[in-house]
């Protein structure tokens, strides 16, 4: 959904940098993207100059789709902007096939093979990402996708068919590969980055809700935050219940993983994963909790007769949706009740044909 307060936010640089080519932000500090083939279109990862035990060359941060145009992309930076010098690590935020995708191909060198690197992220996210591009072509993980869903008040068989064919091969067709080993980061841990004195010092702060344990980095000395897709500046960031966990309520560790950019100064330049660099971060905080806020109380509403989450998908998502679209939206409509069911808000229930029914909870009688 887009953000209808974009004028609390000032954008530095107007314009996104055309696929191949990058735009210097700060001194050794590069922004590119690439393209995207779901209605979110692109992806924006960052490169920056680097120096590690006397070899000059470049850490990346977020990888991209493992795509055609995505490789062609990185051969071109490579061939240009990388200057002969190699990539000496990649670190990935969390392990969403445009941020995890080309990890493997990307360590391991491009199709030259040109370097060895070493990966680094969070474990959670690490292990995530390995499992599922392991799972190749399996088709009980579209079946339980489905299931999931069907069990959520999704009936269309022809979408239902289109979940349970995309959940059986997608990821691992974003991610056909991952690398065999990792350095692990967890939340506080720092990363000096950086040649003289433009090296620079990210603390590493982990969030929930989005992904299991996606980390984002700081630095304080610069006001620089790389947000992944915990705070971005046009859209929500989607916090869902998917199959794998279906009685998660991601909901509200999401909002109580924001508030803790909160601690940082509220002229950070933000570098999202989606959307342009921003500054603004405490209004963007803010608007998300309005979001939700309201989000939840249209919600409550709306289950004062039983509903299913594919009932509330109208009510959260006002537009035409793809079978890609419908996943995220479901399981963000499940994350919505749940959050309220587990607050004691909506009381579940599941009628004879299996389908999870939320309702307004009775009101307590005095004591």
């Amino acid at each position: 959904m887009a953000n209808p307060h974009e004028h609390e936010l000032h954008y530095p640089w107007p314009a996104p940098p055309a696929t191949g080519t990058v735009t210097t932000l700060r001194p050794g500090l590069h922004w590119l993207r690439m393209p995207l083939p779901f209605a979110l279109d692109h992806i924006n990862l960052w490169l920056l100059d680097d120096e590690i035990d006397g070899r000059r060359g470049w850490t990346i941060i977020d990888c991209g789709i493992a795509s055609d145009a995505t490789r062609a992309a990185w051969e071109q930076l490579f061939d240009t902007v990388c200057d002969g010098r190699p990539v000496l690590r990649v670190i990935a935020t969390h392990f969403h096939p445009d941020h995890f995708g080309l990890a493997d191909w990307l360590t391991q060198g491009g199709a030259r093979a040109r370097w060895n690197a070493p990966l680094w992220m969070t474990f959670s996210e690490y292990a995530f990402g390995r499992m599922l591009s392991e799972t190749r072509g399996s088709p009980a993980s579209g079946d339980r996708a489905a299931a999931h869903f069907a069990r959520h008040g999704l009936t269309d068989p022809a979408l239902l068919e289109q979940l349970r064919r995309r959940g059986s091969n997608h990821y691992a067709q974003l991610v056909p590969s991952v690398p065999p080993a990792f350095r692990r980061l967890r939340d506080g841990d720092e990363i000096a980055i950086g040649v003289g004195s433009n090296r620079r010092v990210f603390r590493g702060i982990v969030g929930f809700g989005h992904a299991p344990e996606h980390l984002s980095l700081h630095c304080a000395a610069d006001e620089l935050l790389v947000s992944g897709d915990m705070v971005l500046p046009r859209i929500s960031t989607n916090v869902a219940v998917h199959d794998i966990e279906p009685e998660g309520n991601p909901l509200p560790a999401y909002l109580r993983s924001l508030d803790h950019y909160l601690q940082l100064p509220a002229a950070t330049l933000v570098l999202p994963s989606h959307g342009l660099p921003f500054t603004g971060l405490h209004a963007r905080v803010g608007q998300q909790h309005v979001h939700h806020r309201e989000r939840l109380a249209e919600v409550l509403e709306a289950c004062g007769t039983p509903r299913s989450a594919a009932e509330i998908v109208p009510v959260l998502f006002r537009r035409q949706l793809d079978a890609h679209q419908m996943s995220f939206a479901m399981g963000e409509s499940i994350a919505h009740l749940h959050a309220l069911w587990f607050d004691g808000a909506l009381e579940r229930g599941a009628d004879a044909d299996g389908i999870y029914r939320f309702v307004a909870a009775a009101p307590q009688a005095a004591q």
